[in-house]
């Protein structure tokens, strides 16, 4: 994917940040109330000045009632049904390096597969609310994924598969020395 998709993605993130909070008729400090994150970012992410980390976009999602998928896809929303490899939509948070490529069309059907590359010693938390309204399994492809589930953690290695149960806190860590790819499948409920 081109460095300007990339920065297109950006600026449709931000446009759907600012577009789901004026949808709700939310101030930026009401907004910045339920989410946790400060009044300044959130001014910044809408403004295009600032990506969001993977944490940062969890809480805003949550917020809002929509899963981090959801709100992704639709700042990435086209109708197409078809997306070759150099189009799909790549993410990178800019904290961590973790990078997210949706595999699927952006039609916005009830299916949708992710690709992530989580780097070695990174963490990404998640709250609950992100995984309300989906079904969604992990598929390991290379490396070791460590998965926090509320208080259960599973050891994830090249080739297992695990379904998430009900909507907890969750971490997703690479305690390995390269890097852990995996898939993940969401259907909305």
């Amino acid at each position: 994917m081109s460095e300007s998709a990339s920065i297109d993605l950006t600026q449709a993130i931000s446009a759907r940040v600012k577009t789901e909070r004026e949808a709700r008729n939310w101030s930026l400090s009401e907004l910045a109330e339920r989410s946790g994150v400060s009044k300044a970012m959130i001014s910044k992410i809408e403004r295009g000045e600032a990506s969001p980390t993977a944490t940062v976009l969890g809480r805003l999602s949550g917020a809002f009632g929509l899963t981090l998928s959801t709100l992704l896809a639709l700042a990435e929303q086209t109708g197409e049904r078809l997306v070759r490899h150099a189009d799909q939509a790549l993410w990178q948070d800019p904290e961590t390096g973790y990078t997210r490529r949706r595999i699927s069309p952006p039609t916005g059907g009830v299916l949708e597969l992710l690709e992530i590359e989580l780097p070695a010693g990174v963490r990404v938390p998640y709250p609950s609310d992100a995984f309300v309204f989906q079904h969604q399994q992990i598929w390991v492809t290379q490396g070791v994924l460590t998965f926090r589930e509320g208080s259960q953690a599973y050891r994830l290695e090249a080739g297992d598969c695990l379904q998430l149960g009900a909507p907890l806190e969750c971490e997703f860590f690479n305690a390995g020395d390269e890097v852990c790819r995996y898939v993940v499948g969401l259907v909305r409920r």
